[in-house]
């Protein structure tokens, strides 16, 4: 069989050597003669993974001792309702920043929860020339005194990501869920970090969430025991039965991680990937992309076909060139090429030699 690439942008592919793997001990885990999915999740066998899935996740990323490590239900939308039920109780006041379809997303469950009169949302995107682009408000502007700041570090959807550490007198809680472990970042910058597992991690269903002991002391709003981070934080992430499988998987995500040479390793990798793709798209008049040069996304590259008639043909012929879930969100449309970890180097640039070819074949 020829070999497929997955481009969708989540559920995401795997590492193939991560998946292999999970095949082999599909129904014997650890020797036990039983999957992984049918062992307690208080056995100390799946504990030791737990504690193994922390320690290197602490590592990968270089996690402060200050910061406690949640495995969490729901995924990234279900973090958008929790930081909201975990910090403004006692009539707490928030500030969203807006830069593409996630953040807008968080931004209307969190109104949902507490009203207008709580969330401020500052529109961060504007169109310079023509392009997309990300334009940061100065926060000194703003007295009000926040909670904490949210914003989504890439926007799947629109293909923009933020690359600056954003810098203000409030706790940052960023939404991490299509960039965690794409790049270093300085994790102290950050009151919470939270991502659905999806993209970079594992299998839908599952969040990692990255929360400093102080954002701990904020007041809550009621909410259910299972989503409270005091609570997840004092019973190891085990106050329910958790995701098992999902967990098992992020810790063999991780172990990858680590053998191919860590966080450093996989960020020039993606930064070779994004540039390879983008040159493509920069160097032939049929591809067009909408987003200016230091906002583009390394892991969802978005493109239009000069000529959108040809959408429908462009997307049959990479299926049948191995390429896959290569079209646009419903929102935007056009195309888009989700480029996470998981994707090889040799899977774009298989990408990048059809999109020459089609080119060429319709100039």
């Amino acid at each position: 069989m020829s070999a497929i690439y997955n481009f969708c942008a989540g559920p995401a592919m795997l590492p193939q050597a991560v998946m292999q793997k999970a095949q082999q001990e599909l129904i014997n885990w650890n020797g036990l003669g039983v999957s992984v999915m049918e062992i307690s999740h208080r056995s100390k066998e799946f504990m030791a993974l737990t504690q193994h899935a922390e320690k290197t996740l602490r590592t990968l990323m270089d996690i402060p001792q200050n910061y406690h490590v949640l495995f969490m239900h729901g995924g990234g939308r279900g973090q958008f309702t929790n930081v909201v039920n975990n910090f403004l109780g006692d009539n707490g006041k928030a500030l969203y920043l807006v830069n593409g379809q996630w953040s807008t997303a968080a931004v209307k469950e969190a109104t949902k929860l507490v009203g207008e009169n709580n969330i401020d949302q500052v529109n961060i995107i504007e169109n310079i020339d023509g392009l997309n682009q990300v334009v940061l408000p100065d926060f000194s502007a703003h007295s009000d005194d926040y909670r904490y700041l949210h914003f989504c570090a890439n926007e799947t959807v629109d293909g923009i990501e933020i690359f600056d550490e954003i810098e203000c007198p409030w706790p940052v809680v960023v939404d991490l869920s299509s960039t965690i472990m794409s790049r270093k970042i300085d994790v102290s910058k950050y009151g919470l970090i939270y991502a659905g597992a999806q993209k970079n991690i594992g299998p839908s269903g599952l969040s990692i969430v990255i929360v400093r002991d102080d954002m701990l002391q904020l007041p809550s709003l009621p909410q259910s025991s299972i989503m409270d981070y005091r609570i997840a934080q004092a019973n190891d992430s085990m106050f329910n039965t958790p995701p098992t499988f999902a967990w098992y998987l992020a810790a063999e995500v991780f172990d990858w991680l680590t053998s191919v040479g860590g966080v450093a390793a996989m960020e020039a990798l993606n930064q070779q990937k994004a540039q390879m793709l983008y040159d493509c798209i920069d160097n032939n008049p049929f591809y067009t992309n909408g987003v200016c040069k230091q906002n583009r996304s390394r892991m969802n590259v978005t493109f239009q076909l000069s000529d959108s008639s040809l959408d429908s043909e462009f997307l049959a012929q990479a299926e049948l060139a191995g390429l896959v879930a290569l079209k646009g969100h419903r929102v935007v449309g056009g195309m888009r090429a989700s480029i996470y970890n998981a994707m090889p180097l040799v899977g774009v640039q298989a990408l990048v030699d059809f999109m020459e070819a089609f080119a060429k074949q319709h100039s």
